[in-house]
């Protein structure tokens, strides 16, 4: 019996959810960031000074961790698309982008309020995620599993954190007369 074909709109929707989920973190991540300061160091006053200082983004920060993130996720849906949607890189990522939509409304709850991407969480990423993991079952192909789903988690905040610390690198005065950092 043949395999069923993916449609490019599983593998190249990764991207597309991906966008309409992080144009929602792009205009709100550096003003929630800001705003939320204040609450969240009441609430764990422990938590040293330096950390509190990295949290706040600018909008050219978020952007730029963004667009990295964007690159990420165009490589996995092109892999995605080359490969009918068997590609090992394009699965994680497809259950990577579903785990972190939840992770989104777990924060959410935490921080009792609203956190950026909550709002295309459950509206975008999560019903995509299922759509496309339901798309690829039907087509013979494991959308992911324990292995995956494991790997994802492990992937995810390093992805991130990386995405982030090089937007941050990157925005960094270079050159004759920069000044150093603080």
């Amino acid at each position: 019996m043949a395999e069923a074909t993916v449609s490019k709109a599983v593998t190249w929707g990764l991207l597309a959810a991906w966008a309409a989920h992080d144009l929602e973190e792009l205009v709100t991540m550096a003003d929630w960031s800001r705003s939320a300061r204040p609450r969240l160091q009441a609430r764990f006053p422990g938590v040293p000074e330096r950390v509190w200082t990295r949290m706040e983004f600018s909008r050219r920060d978020a952007g730029v961790a963004l667009g990295l993130m964007g690159g990420l996720m165009a490589a996995a849906s092109a892999d995605g698309a080359r490969t009918g949607g068997r590609s090992p890189f394009f699965r994680t990522a497809l259950v990577g982008f579903g785990l972190h939509g939840v992770v989104h409304m777990a924060q959410s709850l935490a921080y009792r309020g609203y956190t950026p991407g909550v709002a295309t969480a459950p509206t975008v990423v999560i019903p995509y995620s299922l759509w496309a993991a339901r798309r690829l079952r039907a087509a013979g192909v494991r959308a992911g599993g324990a292995g995956t789903a494991a790997a994802a988690l492990a992937l995810l905040p390093v992805a991130a954190a990386g995405a982030h610390v090089l937007a941050r690198r990157l925005g960094r005065p270079h050159g004759r007369g920069a000044r150093a950092p603080a």
